[in-house]
């Protein structure tokens, strides 16, 4: 089955290739299958998100479509970045995003520094019909940078005894909330 990933983040495109791919599906960027839109995102939920990703994409393509919208929550925080987590308070890259986290928890004790990513995925068939699905990955934020893997708050993100950046891909992909919210989405596939 071929699958249209309605992103332009190369990271995401990555993990659900690593993912999918050895399952027997033939996963495409949206540019690799000639879609060239930015959604805006202007959902109040991860899977309001997700869902305008993916019918933006499918408008135009009318194959099967998914995308995902996922991000960090941070109890400390009010579960912020949340939904803003890729343009968290305007800052531009992740080491910024990361250093504002981590100045942000500055003095917070570790019991407190409970968190989690989210990943919602839609998914659209062919005819129209659209599901989502969510996973997520519990653990806490750390005290510094640490890892050169994954991207994003994947330095920060402490599951176990390291952070997300300190894991091979396969075992990220095996703990995390977009691998989660895939186990689910096959289960509907």
């Amino acid at each position: 089955m071929k699958l249209t990933l309605a992103t332009n983040n190369k990271g995401k495109v990555k993990e659900f290739k690593e993912i999918l791919s050895p399952l027997g599906f033939e996963v495409v960027s949206q540019s690799e299958a000639g879609i060239d839109i930015e959604v805006e995102e202007t959902g109040t939920s991860f899977e309001e998100n997700a869902v305008l990703k993916a019918k933006a994409v499918y408008e135009i393509s009318k194959t099967y479509v998914i995308a995902d919208d996922s991000g960090l929550e941070v109890d400390v925080l009010d579960k912020k970045p949340g939904i803003y987590s890729a343009r968290y308070e305007g800052l531009k890259t992740p080491h910024e995003r990361n250093m504002r986290i981590l100045e942000q928890l500055d003095g917070v004790d570790d019991y407190k520094r409970t968190a989690r990513f989210v990943c919602t995925i839609c998914f659209i068939r062919d005819n129209g019909e659209i599901e989502t699905v969510r996973g997520t990955c519990e653990g806490k934020i750390g005290y510094e940078e640490k890892g050169t893997n994954g991207f994003g708050y994947d330095p920060i993100f402490v599951y176990g005894d390291r952070t997300l950046a300190q894991m091979s891909e396969s075992e990220k992909n095996s703990i995390s909330h977009r691998g989660n919210a895939i186990k689910e989405l096959l289960k509907i596939i």
